[in-house]
């Protein structure tokens, strides 16, 4: 074959530093813009791009010559930066260090859309930490909780 085709889909999660309700719902839709710019430019397909003040969820598409590791850190680390250009308020933003990475299968996109497309609704019943533990388990991933 002469070509690469392939179609990856993740979700990513992570969260300010110390958890702090940095991400105000004035600057909100913008931010999701802009990490949707950032993930064209890494040549990846955004999908849906949510939150709540304290954390992210992006589903998106795994570039063919990109990890998800990768990914995260340029995400996190570009939009950090441009944050803090937006207003002296968001000087003291920063992402927390780790990020979650879940792959999602074809027949579970639309599901993933819903549940970040209704994040507003799902916190008002359930701590972000909550959430995170259920998707690391639901995912099969051990964690130290001294990391989260």
């Amino acid at each position: 074959m002469s070509q690469s085709y392939t179609q990856f889909f993740v979700h990513i999660v992570f969260h300010t530093k110390y958890s702090k309700d940095l991400i105000t719902e004035d600057i909100e839709d913008e931010l999701y813009a802009y990490l949707g710019g950032i993930l064209k430019a890494c040549k990846s397909v955004p999908v849906k791009i949510g939150g709540v003040s304290d954390h992210i969820h992006i589903l998106c598409t795994l570039p063919k010559t990109m990890t998800p590791a990768k990914l995260a850190e340029e995400i996190k680390k570009s939009s950090s930066k441009w944050i803090k250009t937006k207003n002296p308020s968001f000087s003291n933003f920063y992402w927390h260090e780790g990020y979650g990475g879940f792959s999602v299968g074809w027949s579970q996109v639309k599901m993933v859309k819903a549940y970040i497309r209704n994040q507003k609704l799902h916190h008002g019943k359930i701590p972000f930490l909550e959430e995170y533990k259920t998707l690391l388990h639901e995912n099969g991933i051990d964690y130290d909780e001294k990391y989260l």
